[in-house]
């Protein structure tokens, strides 16, 4: 067994874990937070040499040739093997505690120069993460050994004056691999900061500062300074949340060392009811899940770019953020002390791949040994937990402590909440909640277990959850730490589970999977996923399931979750508009409220509204609003902002669009061979009497408007897919019963019906023509619900025109379960504008509830709504091709103007799309009208 095989081996030489913290030596350095400043703090990081060997067994004693990497990074993104992306399965046998024999690995050195004064100190080399074990020597003497990737490993080192040679094995396997099987790019090396610590003889060696909403409690010295650098005796103490929060400097001092500490000020309680309680107000938890991921670092991420995610995660009205599935670096807490974020923070723990290791499929039976059940690994299972909780204690936003994810449940886990519970009650001051998502029991009869104090679940239904509220009488908040699935086009229902969470008391919220997609770059420089690399085993896009892309740029989905986070709710009836403050601790004052009615594409009257409306309260405003004219719709906006961002908005339709105009009179129809020749005033269209579609207008259409059922599948329709695919809802055929044509009216009697199938929907079909080239088409039609529900349903063509206005849901894609972030009005477009990229192509750029599109010469308008896509690309080019850069754009602009589209919901993990969002009407009754000229209503 080699070394970093053995169970009991987990660290050597390597200190106790201790709170995070930096030295000064000064209390003006101190309070500047500036580490560079720090005459004790050398930051390592930047050109280190660097050698890779495919095998340990390679790397010889002397390492004569040697390449430049940058520190921190990760290797594969550089060069040194593939990014490899796994989410359950191991790359590599389950053969626990071996690894493979041909283990990987990368040496790093650096050249340091230390003078005197340094080597009188105590000197320390903190390394913040390293994957996934190292072997540190000084000066060719080894040092010591540590692993567990996401935590700290610190070294007290001997240095001689002069120049210093560290030299840092890092191996890509070792037994603590096992228990760090996150749904991620596996990546390698050392990839958060490095820094060496020269610090005074007698110096203090850890600091825990408890605090409540009272005060700070310390045994050793210490002064308080406020956020203005004041010293403050806290006497009148503003306390901390995540809406408002203040921090203050707790400066330790000791041996000539000044250590700050930023503390915020709070209380954190469980109510009766299950609320959770912050400051004793009930908070709810909007959150997300977050991994560290760069498109083009992978794990490394800097100060920079985490502080421009949290403002990210802000403008979406985010409030909480579970570290899936690993301690953050700790510049990551610190900015969410700063911004304000309720964090869950979870130790480094995940054995997911132990449920595939039967090739007879998925399995959590604890009889069959997990890590979690099994003694050997209790001391590897506790001392992530110590770990986790002693370098973060002193944190103000942590609000909870996760032990882990997917590992299943056993003792080693009630080893690990028994030490943070024993930690926790022994300080004075607030105590954080244990959470661990694992514990819910093989029997859904039972309540999970005491070790946790949250009832956490992953993608249930609101409905399950309070199905076990009462069923069980457990009292216990219940927080979804996983739901809504943000994979490609969606999350498209977590408004419905907002809906719910917030007229439930003990359901604190949930954490949406997952922040940001995950790519990695191909040797083409080509933003790739899964199984693009090689990969013995992968799992595809999986891993491109962000709430935003790659680069932190929005989604239509991220506009949805904005949505539904939002601090404001409003109503309106009879005049009067009613205002909700659904912040926990924010007067509505702080705020400037506009609201705006408009009318078709016009603003009929705005003005802003002054309101004081404390937290959890409303107030009513009488507006005062006469009914506008309109042919489409008018609509009342409200939009909150704050520094001329949107931070909410709702919408309230005042008036519904007016019935469409008929012709004035009949347009001519004459048969000519198999067509009917419809003319008019300066318009000759074609019906094509054998297929039963409209075949030209006037040099309009590219392609006859025919009637389809296809969308290409977004990933959240991973597994209906597949049921579309087997009723063949792809390869459709229209069969024409009869044809007649009555004065200016065509009637079509006909059946789709898929290839090898029987018929899914028989229908009528009629259009009118009218001289001023007006058509008014009528479908009406019964789907046979045996069959499985339909992806969409409408007609489809192709066209030059490539620019469009259009009154419906906007500007961002939208459709019946995801149009919440887009609102009613007047929108102008471009098929070139309407593209998302998806790394994986799948549908999008769909319009909900679209009453009137105009695209080049003819509009399209409906009473009752239609949906509406215009593309430069085909639902077949973007059905079968798996990456955004083989796609090739049609000769000619897609277009689709449909009776309804099923929803996104978030079924690639999440549960099946909502029976209210499938197109499975039984009767189908579609009205619209084609027009060369707008409405004169």
């Amino acid at each position: 067994m080699r070394k970093y095989e053995n169970l009991q081996y987990i660290h050597e030489n390597v200190l106790k874990p201790r709170a995070h913290y930096v030295p000064y030596d000064s209390v003006e350095k101190a309070l500047s937070g500036d580490k560079s400043k720090s005459n004790f703090f050398v930051l390592l990081n930047g050109e280190w040499d660097f050698a890779y060997f495919e095998r340990d067994i390679d790397c010889p004693e002397n390492i004569t040739k040697w390449d430049k990497i940058k520190v921190p990074s990760c290797w594969q993104m550089i060069g040194y093997e593939k990014p490899y992306y796994t989410n359950v399965n191991y790359p590599y046998p389950v053969d626990p505690p071996y690894v493979p024999d041909d283990n990987p690995v990368g040496v790093y050195r650096k050249y340091i120069s230390v003078d005197h004064e340094q080597t009188l100190r105590e000197n320390y080399l903190v390394f913040e993460g390293v994957a996934s074990c190292l072997e540190l020597f000084i000066n060719g003497k080894y040092v010591g050994f540590s692993t567990v990737s996401h935590s700290t490993s610190e070294f007290k080192v001997n240095l001689v004056e002069g120049e210093n040679e560290i030299l840092v094995k890092v191996y890509k396997w070792c037994v603590g691999s096992y228990l760090e099987d996150q749904d991620c790019f596996r990546n390698n090396g050392i990839f958060r900061d490095v820094y060496l610590l020269s610090r005074n003889k007698g110096h203090i060696f850890d600091i825990e500062i408890n605090f409540d909403s009272n005060g700070i409690y310390y045994d050793g010295k210490y002064t308080v300074y406020n956020a203005e650098g004041k010293i403050d005796n806290l006497a009148n103490p503003i306390l901390w949340n995540a809406e408002k929060p203040y921090l203050y400097t707790v400066i330790v001092e000791q041996a000539g060392e000044y250590i700050p500490i930023k503390i915020g000020l709070r209380e954190q309680s469980v109510s009766e009811k299950g609320e959770l309680l912050i400051n004793g107000v009930s908070v709810k938890l909007k959150g997300v899940n977050h991994h560290d991921t760069h498109p083009y670092d992978g794990y490394a991420m800097s100060t920079e770019f985490i502080r421009s995610e949290l403002l990210k995660m802000k403008q979406l009205n985010i409030n909480c953020i579970r570290t899936s599935h690993y301690p953050p670096q700790p510049v990551f807490l610190e900015l969410c002390d700063e911004l304000g974020f309720y964090v869950i923070d979870e130790a480094d723990l995940e054995s997911h791949g132990f449920a595939n290791r039967h090739a007879n499929g998925w399995g959590y039976d604890v009889s069959d040994m997990w890590p979690c059940c099994d003694s050997m690994w209790g001391g590897a299972f506790k001392d992530r937990a110590e770990r986790l909780y002693e370098r973060d204690k002193n944190h103000t936003c942590v609000i909870m402590w996760s032990l882990g994810n997917e590992s299943n449940y056993g003792e080693n886990f009630a080893l690990m909440s028994r030490y943070i519970k024993d930690r926790e009650n022994n300080r004075h001051g607030i105590k954080r909640l244990i959470h661990y998502e694992g514990v819910y029991p093989n029997s859904p009869v039972q309540k999970d277990v005491p070790e946790v104090d949250v009832v956490s679940r992953m993608y249930w239904l609101p409905t399950e959850m309070i199905e076990y509220h009462l069923r069980t009488g457990d009292k216990r908040p219940m927080l979804l730490c996983e739901y809504s699935h943000a994979m490609g086009n969606g999350p498209g229902d977590v408004v419905d589970y907002w809906n719910i969470f917030d007229n439930n008391d003990f359901m604190i919220g949930g954490c949406i999977w997952e922040w940001a997609d995950h790519v990695a770059p191909n040797d083409a420089g080509m933003l790739c996923y899964g199984g693009d690399f090689g990969e013995e085993t992968n799992d595809g896009n999986f891993c491109c399931d962000g709430l935003v892309f790659h680069d932190r740029s929005f989604k239509s989905g991220s506009f949805e979750a904005k949505y539904a986070y939002q601090p404001l709710k409003t109503e309106y009836a009879n005049g009067n508009l009613t205002v909700y403050n659904k912040y926990d601790f924010t007067n509505l004052n702080e705020f400037e409220i506009i609201y705006t009615v408009i009318a078709d594409d016009k603003e009929a009257k705005s003005e802003k509204l002054y309101l004081d409306v404390k937290p959890h309260s409303n107030t009513v405003v009488d507006l005062n609003i006469e009914t506008p004219n309109c042919c489409y719709g008018s609509y009342l906006n409200i939009s909150m902002l704050k520094d001329g961002y949107e931070v909410a908005h709702t919408q309230h339709e005042i008036s519904s669009a007016k019935p469409i105009k008929k012709g004035v009179s009949a347009a001519k129809i004459e048969m000519k061979d198999r067509y009917a020749i419809i003319s008019g005033d300066n318009f000759i269209y074609k019906f094509n009497t054998h297929y039963g579609y409209i075949e030209d207008l006037d040099g309009y259409l590219n392609s006859p408007m025919k009637l389809s059922v296809w969308r290409a599948p977004t990933d959240n329709d991973r597994h209906i897919r597949l049921k579309w695919q087997n009723n063949n809802y792809n390869k459709i055929h229209n069969k024409i019963y009869d044809i007649k044509i009555e004065d200016n009216t065509i009637i079509v009697h006909a059946g789709l019906a898929s290839v090898s199938r029987m018929n899914f929907i028989n229908y009528t079909l009629t259009y009118t023509f009218w001289n001023n080239g007006q058509i008014d088409v009528e479908l009406n039609g019964e789907f046979d619900q045996s069959r499985i529900f339909l992806p969409r349903f409408g007609f489809e063509f192709t066209t030059q025109e490539k620019s469009f206005e259009y009154f419906g849901y906007g500007p961002y894609e939208s459709y019946i379960d995801m149009h919440h972030g887009s609102k009613m009005g007047m929108y102008k477009s471009t098929a070139e504008k309407e593209y998302v990229d998806y790394i994986c192509p799948q549908e999008h750029g769909n319009h909900f509830n679209t009453r009137y599109l105009a695209l080049g010469a003819y509009e399209f308008v409906s009473e009752q709504g239609f949906e509406f896509n215009v593309s430069e690309y085909s639902k077949e080019e973007l059905t079968i091709k798996s990456h955004n850069f083989e796609l090739e754009k049609s000769d000619a602009v897609n277009v689709r103007i449909d009776y309804k589209v099923s929803g996104i919901g978030s079924n690639s993990c999440g549960h099946e799309l909502a029976e209210a969002y499938r197109l499975n009407d039984k009767m189908i009754s579609f009205k619209f009208s084609i027009r060369k000229k707008c409405c004169e209503n």
